[in-house]
């Protein structure tokens, strides 16, 4: 049964070679062969993940960049050549020894394309555990992933309990395309109690809420603008500027009207374009995004997005493909489980608990397995721990305080217990 030392340590090194969307290769391929030492039969490749199914997959060149770098880092060459070629999502059952409901946790892989900080102030760098390949554990899904290890660690150890515990170790969740990936393989099929985890979220270390309000349902998209290359000076009317026409449409979807019905975010992050200075640009490609709290103020604002985006290109004669690349819904947490959970919280000596739900600002495709457990008559809910974190999710300084990880180990294994 994995103790304090080994859970931090297996954290350490995920972050060390943190992986991003769909390349978690060496990730997957060590969780997949703890698994696989616990006497478990973990499902991989197309049997936990439709990898089809995604848009903007990794390029199998790409693939194969991450794949090499994993072997060199310790991971197991089959397991490797298997995630690369298949999919990196993870799928294992961990049977009780009494009938009980099927539960789903959820503990996501990825890594953000981030240039993580060299500070001798950050924990990472100072304990010689900081990525330096430009992707970094910026949400502390690094800790998820060895949670979840531990947490089938000890299930398999002791299978006294009722039911039967489906682990769900997912790719992607940035960018709101793992979840999805994986129900179109059936992972969410047969699960009655759903409970996903996140550490951090600015909260005092070990500090726990069985539910959460306010996770915003999202659409990522892509807009690519192709115009027509001229010459800058001799032939300017010739050319059709798709950089100027991404441009306008930046500052058209940043000025769209906000709704009185909901709370609305809208995100360009990157805009990209053009090959030379004296050339007038052919083509540019941005990416953007549209959240809400009501799900089908989300679906309007994207719609909206999608025509300010194509005005922009009917304006300057230039051609505006826009495809939604990922995304997530709303979620709301069933009280049975909040309350289990807030309940067991506040019998640990190292955990706090909150005054009702956690509020959060962001989103989450773990509400695209809720929604299926839901759905089928199931019951779901989000469960929080504050990390102590000091510098923001998503931000080059950040980390957490490892303390907070067995709080969220003996909070979900007590839950799966009683």
């Amino acid at each position: 049964m994995m103790q304090f030392d080994e859970l931090v340590a297996l954290r350490r090194d995920f972050h060390r070679y943190a992986e991003p969307a769909f390349l978690e290769i060496r990730t997957s391929s060590i969780v997949a062969a703890r698994l696989r030492a616990l006497g478990l039969e973990p499902l991989t490749g197309r049997a936990a993940m439709r990898a089809d199914t995604v848009v903007d997959y990794p390029t199998a060149e790409r693939r194969e960049q991450f794949a090499e770098r994993a072997v060199k880092t310790g991971a197991d060459a089959a397991g490797v050549e298997h995630a690369a070629e298949f999919g990196t999502a993870v799928i294992a059952e961990v049977k009780g020894n009494r009938p009980g409901p099927v539960w789903g946790l959820r503990f996501d892989m990825d890594a953000l394309p981030l240039a993580e900080s060299d500070s001798p102030e950050h924990a990472p760098a100072a304990g010689g555990f900081r990525c330096d390949y430009g992707a970094m554990h910026a949400c502390a899904h690094d800790s998820h992933t060895a949670i979840g290890l531990g947490l089938a660690s000890r299930l398999a150890a002791d299978a006294d309990f009722a039911g039967t515990v489906r682990f769900l170790f997912q790719p992607a969740e940035e960018g709101g395309r793992g979840a999805a990936s994986m129900i179109a393989a059936g992972a969410a099929e047969g699960i009655d109690r759903f409970v996903a985890v996140h550490l951090g979220l600015d909260e005092p270390a070990g500090k726990v809420s069985g539910g959460i309000h306010g996770l915003l349902a999202t659409t990522k998209m892509r807009a690519r603008f192709t115009g027509t290359a001229a010459h800058a000076a001799g032939a300017p009317e010739q050319g059709a500027n798709a950089l100027v026409t991404a441009a306008s449409a930046l500052l058209n979807v940043m000025a769209l009207p906000r709704y009185s019905t909901a709370d609305t975010r809208i995100n360009v992050g990157t805009l990209h374009g053009g090959d030379n200075v004296n050339i007038v640009p052919s083509w540019a490609e941005m990416t953007l995004e549209a959240r809400s709290t009501d799900s089908d103020v989300s679906s309007g604002l994207t719609e909206r997005i999608k025509t300010a985006l194509r005005g922009s290109g009917a304006m300057h004669g230039v051609a505006v493909d826009v495809i939604e690349t990922g995304g997530s819904a709303t979620m709301d947490c069933d009280a049975e489980l909040v309350e289990a959970i807030d309940r067991i919280a506040a019998e640990l000596p190292d955990a706090g608990t909150t005054d009702g739900f956690k509020q959060m600002g962001g989103s989450d495709d773990a509400s695209l397995f809720a929604r299926e457990v839901q759905r089928a008559g199931g019951i779901a809910t989000y469960m929080t721990v504050g990390g102590g974190n000091t510098a923001p999710h998503h931000n080059p300084l950040f980390d957490i305080d490892e303390s907070a990880m067995p709080v969220a180990l003996d909070v979900m294994e007590r839950l799966i217990r009683r």
